[in-house]
């Protein structure tokens, strides 16, 4: 397994049919790569507790989110994850959420190209959400 510091955390959303991010205030954090035979990562995010509800929330609906994150250092270029919160704890005035997932940032060129395929063809919303993981586990599979 790898460590590495966590330096900055967007969630990916959806809101209207455009694509948002919205920043999440980190105190601290980490991310680690399990190097498990099914890619998972593990990211901690140590963030204020006004973030409580808005985490557990997608914990208790075990939704997959779409995240970026700079790892090491600020310049870094983002990586982009799709995870599922799993756990939040508070702490403090603070709270932890811990998220597993895979890194879908490998080949950034080739997820625009087919996202923007995908566009093309008149997928939108949670339809164009679903053909996306079906055509990352075709690929994934091949």
């Amino acid at each position: 397994m790898k460590t590495f510091k966590l330096i900055s955390l967007d969630i990916v959303e959806e809101k209207n049919d455009d694509i948002t991010q919205r920043r999440i205030k980190l105190q601290d954090g980490l991310i680690i790569n399990r190097e498990d035979d099914r890619g998972r990562w593990v990211i901690e995010a140590y963030v204020d507790e006004s973030y409580e509800e808005f985490f557990e929330v997608m914990c208790r609906n075990n939704e997959e989110i779409m995240v970026q994150v700079k790892i090491t250092k600020p310049s870094n270029t983002p990586a982009t994850f799709l995870v599922k919160p799993v756990e939040t704890n508070k702490i403090g005035n603070h709270i932890n959420i811990i998220f597993i997932g895979t890194i879908i940032d490998r080949q950034r060129e080739y997820i625009e190209k087919t996202l923007k395929q995908l566009l093309d063809k008149g997928y939108q919303g949670d339809e164009l959400l679903e053909e996306f993981k079906r055509l990352g586990e075709e690929s994934s599979s091949n």
